[in-house]
């Protein structure tokens, strides 16, 4: 720990440095430590954990005031994975004791994970050894990629701070690297949070390109599942949408499959 001994939180998000929801985190986050805030300079959701070497990795700093104090905010050219390892390596003095990415605009759920910028940073910072939370709210679609004022994220500031106080106090098992919470848009400091596994469906289905030939420009979509009762009651996506609850899923870096590898491989050796 630096900064008179307080905590040392590194906050990131895939929304890019101008989000409001970043910008709440970190005010609601400064009660419990010194905040570190660096964020990709340009949106960047949808970046799962990606290192491209296309990043040109320019850090820019500047002042900003937020309710009378004054931040220093970094932007970084590259992705939420990348602006975690720059933050860690070159910003920082000292390594965090947290990683938080988030607010993000919109769910990250199940099989989503992977794809999902702020799961991504926290998912960097894991791999570096330090406790991570990658917090996000429930929006309407057209607010996902957006830097929208008219969210509300009173709530998720809450909740961004509960867990986080629990991650900076207490040892977690092994197999938890990042703490996974879900937001349910109507949420509020009192509404009820319960443990979820990720759901093993897709929640936001891809939509194909809407264009006449493959030699027009296009990139693929994605809407909603239109019925989310499908999903098992244990699961993040009933838990927010069916039950209105918060989803909080331990999230483990360790990919191996949960079967027996004694019966695989006699499986896979069978002739």
């Amino acid at each position: 720990m630096a900064q008179n001994g307080r905590p040392q939180i590194l906050l990131t998000n895939d929304d890019g440095i101008n989000s409001p929801g970043l910008w709440l985190a970190a005010e609601a986050l400064s009660s419990l430590g010194y905040v570190w805030v660096a964020a990709p300079r340009e949106q960047s959701s949808g970046m799962g954990r990606s290192m491209p070497p296309t990043s040109d990795g320019i850090i820019t700093t500047q002042k900003i005031k937020i309710h009378g104090n004054d931040w220093t905010i970094h932007a970084v050219g590259g992705t939420p994975a990348q602006t975690v390892q720059h933050a860690i390596l070159e910003i920082m003095p000292t390594p965090p004791d947290l990683v938080v990415a988030g607010i993000n605009y919109g769910t990250n759920f199940g099989t989503g994970v992977t794809i999902s910028g702020t799961v991504g940073a926290a998912l960097e910072g894991a791999s570096h050894g330090v406790p991570s939370l990658a917090i996000s709210l429930e929006t309407d679609h057209k607010y996902h990629l957006s830097l929208s004022k008219e969210v509300d994220f009173k709530a998720s500031a809450h909740f961004t701070t509960l867990f986080a106080r629990q991650l900076l106090a207490k040892r977690f098992p092994e197999d938890m690297h990042v703490l996974k919470v879900e937001v349910p848009s109507d949420a509020t400091a009192e509404t009820p949070w319960v443990m979820t596994k990720l759901s093993r469906l897709r929640f936001y289905l891809p939509t194909a390109p809407q264009r006449k030939a493959w030699s027009e420009r296009g990139s693929t979509g994605y809407e909603q599942v239109p019925d989310a009762s499908t999903f098992a009651e244990d699961t993040d996506v009933h838990a927010v949408i069916v039950k209105r609850q918060v989803a909080v899923t331990p999230v483990s870096m360790d990919l191996t499959s949960r079967v027996s590898l004694q019966e695989l491989e006699k499986q896979l050796r069978e002739p």
